[in-house]
């Protein structure tokens, strides 16, 4: 009976500091919106416009 009692007190341990605290996922949360936000600025640029639409353009030329 002892032997069983200390597994589960050790498994009841290691399980409390199992996945993250809400403060963690908030600090995720914001680091996500935050590179999902500059990866926006940067696909929606002028430049990387042009370069997205050339390589669609050549694509479709390839196909004829």
């Amino acid at each position: 009976m002892r032997t069983i009692a200390r597994a589960f007190q050790r498994r009841c341990r290691v399980a409390r500091d199992a996945g993250m605290s809400t403060a963690e996922y908030a600090v995720g949360t914001i680091a996500a919106t935050a590179f999902a936000g500059l990866l926006y600025k940067i696909v929606t640029s002028a430049e990387v416009q042009k370069a997205l639409l050339g390589i669609i353009q050549k694509a479709l030329q390839l196909a004829q």
